[in-house]
């Protein structure tokens, strides 16, 4: 498996929260370094806690992949996040409104495993599509 198919693999087990595959491509000591989430992603549990902060708020997310680029043992992906806000969102009741932002990620790789990723997210645009701010 190429870090490319790697790391598309990532995103389709994020989704359905498939902890097998979490537990056999993320390294026990992986770490998402991610500012605007308040809690700490670590290993293959953190990966499934952070789906469960995340998809119960937007059911509907689908993470459309737009680019990769890929260097030595790390892999740059620009993607999509679009969902409709339909349960609670940290203190956040459901809104019914529509996001779309955009999103970069940086993992490292490393035999075959991910083990650190960076993630940066439009949360300014996320918060202003859920009418959170003006």
């Amino acid at each position: 498996m190429t870090t490319i198919e790697l790391n598309k693999d990532y995103f389709q087990a994020f989704l359905k929260r498939d902890t097998e595959w979490m537990r056999r491509h993320i390294a026990p000591d992986f770490v998402r370094h991610d500012p605007g989430l308040p809690f700490e992603v670590r290993g293959p549990e953190g990966v499934a806690q952070l789906h469960d902060a995340l998809l119960p708020a937007f059911p509907d997310m689908q993470l459309p992949l737009e680019d990769f680029v890929a260097e030595g043992e790390k892999v740059l992906v620009r993607l999509r996040v679009q969902a409709t806000h339909t349960g609670p969102f940290g203190d956040m009741a459901a809104t019914g409104r529509r996001i779309d932002i955009g999103v970069l990620d940086l993992f490292q790789i490393r035999d075959g495993v991910l083990i650190e990723h960076w993630a940066l997210l439009d949360n300014l645009g996320m918060l202003k599509q859920l009418g959170a701010i003006a």
